[in-house]
């Protein structure tokens, strides 16, 4: 192989290891992101791999770093970075350029090489987007503890008065919730919710419905392991709405984290008087995804009073709950109670 040829395969693979360590310390310290922290761990070792037919002393070989007109070439945006976003930033920049450059002269010596380096550089831009959605998940719901879901209710005027008394109590988020009420009608109660939660703190989530919730211009839609896919749900919310995602499993966590989503629930945690289930992952569950997993996740399934102190125990300090506040005989006070449990939790990590 061309000393020459063999000088940029060093370049660009130095630049690449050196940009991924980069962005695993900002995973691993900043976000604190086990699963995150793993994937860039894994994705060093698999270019590693990658580079396996270019010899190890070859590139040193041919190294010359005194010589090299390349380092003496600097801009001055380079010298300085306004936080650890921008690092991160320019790091992924940094890998992904490094990526194609190594893609593309590998092309003239392995073909199998240079097709592995490829799938690598895409495997970035998944990563890059995965570690962006929690980030601002994280700044987005930061506040955000409680989750309520409710139905259409009975009539309008019944729905209404629910959302004014959980509203005024300080629930964070409202998803709605009903399998029965026709679409006319269901779309009809998410613009009433809408109207209540307008200029309030309270996000407005739509279950299952992504069409139903820019008509209603809600804030986001809430997907089940069988409804549409985070990116059939981001075509027709766009980018800047949130999208939740169901979770039974770690593993269905982990790819919740890796599609892009916003927010995941976790559960079932407890048997549900609203939702039948046929395995209760438990507690156990939360305390994997928890020791994991630092986009906002929201423990759901059954959760009340009394079993929440299991939840905060296992690492959660955000609920989904239903029954526990809308069949309470004062849903605003549930909801005052709830919320002073979860941010006495929250001040005490």
């Amino acid at each position: 192989m061309q000393i020459e040829l063999l000088r940029i395969f060093d370049a660009a693979a130095n630049r690449a290891r050196e940009a991924l360590r980069v962005v695993e310390d900002y995973l691993r310290f900043v976000l604190d992101d086990r699963f995150l922290t793993s994937q860039c761990k894994q994705f060093r070792h698999d270019l590693t791999d990658a580079l396996a037919h270019i010899p190890a002393g070859q590139r040193l070989a041919a190294r010359d770093t005194q010589a090299d007109v390349g380092t003496r070439l600097t801009t001055s945006s380079e010298a300085l970075r306004a936080d650890a976003e921008g690092v991160l930033a320019a790091n992924f920049a940094r890998l992904q350029e490094a990526l194609r450059s190594l893609e593309e002269f590998s092309k003239l010596d392995d073909a199998r090489a240079a097709e592995k380096i490829k799938q690598l550089r895409y495997l970035s831009y998944t990563l890059h987007r995965a570690v962006e959605t929690t980030r601002r998940g994280m700044e987005r719901l930061e506040k955000t503890r409680l989750y309520v879901l409710l139905d259409g209710q009975t009539d309008s005027r019944t729905l209404q008065h629910l959302v004014e008394n959980l509203v005024g109590a300080g629930a964070d988020i409202l998803q709605l919730r009903d399998k029965h009420l026709p679409d006319t009608e269901l779309l009809a109660r998410a613009r009433l919710i809408r109207k209540v939660t307008e200029g309030s703190e309270t996000l407005l989530v739509i279950n299952d419905r992504p069409d139903l919730a820019v008509l209603s211009r809600a804030d986001g839609v809430h997907l089940g392991q069988d409804d549409l896919s985070v990116k059939d749900a981001r075509r027709i919310l766009g980018p800047d709405r949130l999208v939740g995602v169901s979770t039974h499993s770690l593993q269905q966590a982990r790819r919740a984290v890796l599609d892009g989503s916003d927010y995941i629930g976790v559960g079932p945690t407890f048997p549900s008087g609203t939702k039948q289930f046929e395995a209760f992952p438990g507690v156990s569950l939360l305390q994997a995804v928890s020791a994991e997993v630092r986009l906002p996740a929201f423990a759901i399934g059954g959760i009340t009073s009394e079993n929440l102190g299991e939840v905060l125990a296992a690492g959660f300090t955000r609920i989904a709950v239903s029954g526990a506040v809308t069949q309470a005989s004062d849903p605003g006070t549930a909801v005052s109670e709830l919320r002073a449990r979860l941010a006495d939790a929250v001040q005490r990590l």
